[in-house]
């Protein structure tokens, strides 16, 4: 059985990792936080999953430093020390958000392999920093393996989704915006690391559902599952561009940001459940 060690003891990537993968592979947590981990050894692991670090929805800090000290520098601490300590493979959490922000509200923003990095806040940046640092380790024998996966979502998950879902099981109506995301459900991200693994992957991957999703909808659809029906109120968009200049959130909430399909295609199928079925899913 393969050995697995994932960095990050309060990563909610980390903690959904080492549930799905009791039983197939022989997984290990491990904390980066302070200096005892380094005495520490890696040697023995096939791989390690470094999910370690500051996210940028679980901390108020305007802190740069702090940002590039976790996210990339003790990326590269860790990469480091795994490529020394003879671990074949070393898959890095990174994000979409090394892209920069969500379109405003009634445009789009479709990443393709051409689309540069474009980070606009030192969360991104910190990320843009720790797969340059990164990069530079791999070699035939220590595959780096990075994933700009977009929003993730599950049972238990943080970020925009419990939000949403808290606002369709209590609103009658929410504004119907026309705009597309790209989202990876927990059980579609867990495979895609399974297959990772599997085929020792090296290089960067965009892995995301095989279906955009639009906020409305989401919301809509998240109702349904609870019995309950919304409205979708139109002629919503110009009010909400108004309300954009004034808070960042609009346009996180219901701006466009997504991969091109093509650009998240695999050789082997990871998107076991669909948008529908993860919603029913996240929300039973």
């Amino acid at each position: 059985m393969m050995r697995i060690l994932i960095t990050g003891s309060h990563s909610y990537t980390g903690n959904i990792l080492a549930e799905h993968f009791a039983g197939i592979y022989d997984v290990s947590r491990i904390s980066l936080k302070g200096s005892s981990w380094k005495s520490e050894s890696f040697r023995g692991f096939d791989a390690v999953i470094h999910t370690a670090g500051i996210a940028h929805d679980s901390t108020k800090t305007s802190d740069k430093d702090l940002y590039y000290a976790v996210n990339s520098q003790l990326t590269f601490d860790a990469a480091m020390k795994a490529k020394s300590e003879g671990v074949k493979q070393f898959i890095f959490m990174s994000s979409s958000i090394v892209y920069g922000k969500s379109a405003p509200i009634g445009q789009e923003k479709i990443i393709t392999r051409e689309t540069p990095v474009n980070p606009e806040s030192y969360y991104g940046a910190s990320k843009v920093k720790a797969e340059e640092l990164i990069s530079q380790l791999d070699d035939e024998n220590f595959h780096v393996c990075i994933l700009r996966c977009p929003m993730i979502y599950g049972k238990n998950c943080r970020g925009n989704y419990p939000v949403l879902s808290k606002l369709a099981r209590k609103l009658p109506i929410f504004p119907n915006v026309k705009n597309s995301r790209s989202m990876l459900y927990v059980k579609n991200f867990c495979e895609f690391v399974r297959l990772m693994i599997k085929n020792n992957e090296r290089g960067v991957f965009w892995p995301q559902n095989s279906e955009y999703s639009h906020t409305s909808e989401l919301v809509k659809m998240i109702a349904e599952v609870h019995g309950r029906k919304i409205l979708l109120v139109p002629f919503c968009e110009l009010p909400l561009r108004f309300l954009a200049n004034f808070s960042g959130l609009v346009n996180k909430a219901f701006g466009s940001l997504t991969y091109d399909m093509s650009l998240s295609v695999y050789c082997e199928n990871y998107a076991l459940s669909s948008l529908h079925e993860s919603i029913a899913e996240t929300e039973k």
